[in-house]
């Protein structure tokens, strides 16, 4: 893949813009020096506009000048401000060809018996259908529902095994955190741990105290008698 856009052209503008070699020129444009020669000569590409490099980014000002300055110095396009175009993220249905259109009630039936945790909107999203389609495949009340059979979404070309396997990893991740909460719901509260406390040591003052001779006959003394 040539590293300029329009090689023929940008020959062109160097030829007439610049005071480059054939060789520079050629070398530059991945092109035959014997066809720069020719382009000069008017011999090939006659009547082509010429395709400023300079100003789609493809050379330097700069770059040229060093060439100019040296017959034997090679010309090198700047680097490039991006290494890659990020790809824009797919937000909307997928896009189904006509011809894989009539597989997809089969993908549905499929997803229906093979991976029930799986939402609509998910099948939806992953093989471009509407949710009336699947739930017209789930009723069996689908125009060619005798036909339909159950086929592998990737087996079909409708996705790819790795959009498959990331789907069906996402949804049984899902299902089971949903049955532990679940779980946790119907079993109620728990009770909290009681710990046992543990009884204050006995002081002096709360044992009982043995009484003299003296303190019993002073209190019968003191105690009135019943028929008073």
């Amino acid at each position: 893949m040539a590293k300029i856009l329009m090689p023929k052209a940008t020959a062109v503008w160097l030829i007439d813009n610049t005071t480059l070699t054939f060789d520079q020129i050629a070398d530059f444009c991945e092109l035959h020096p014997l066809e720069v020669k020719g382009i000069a000569n008017g011999e090939v590409a006659e009547n082509m506009r010429g395709a400023d490099p300079v100003a789609s980014g493809e050379l330097t000002r700069e770059e040229i000048d060093r060439g100019q300055a040296d017959a034997n110095y090679r010309l090198k396009s700047p680097e490039p401000k991006h290494q890659s175009v990020p790809q824009p993220k797919r937000t909307g249905a997928r896009f189904t060809p006509v011809s894989r259109r009539k597989d997809r009630p089969d993908a549905i039936a499929w997803f229906i018996k093979n991976h029930p945790e799986i939402t609509d909107p998910q099948i939806s999203r992953l093989i471009g259908t509407t949710k009336s389609t699947i739930e017209s495949v789930r009723s069996r009340q689908h125009w060619n529902t005798p036909n339909i059979k159950p086929v592998d979404p990737v087996t079909l070309g409708l996705c790819s095994q790795i959009e498959l396997d990331e789907l069906v990893s996402r949804a049984a991740s899902k299902r089971a955190e949903a049955k532990a909460n679940r779980e946790v719901r119907q079993a109620g509260p728990t009770l909290r741990k009681i710990t046992p406390v543990e009884p204050a040591p006995e002081t002096e003052s709360d044992q009982p105290r043995e009484q003299t001779a003296e303190e019993v006959f002073a209190n019968f003394g003191k105690a009135k008698p019943e028929d008073e």
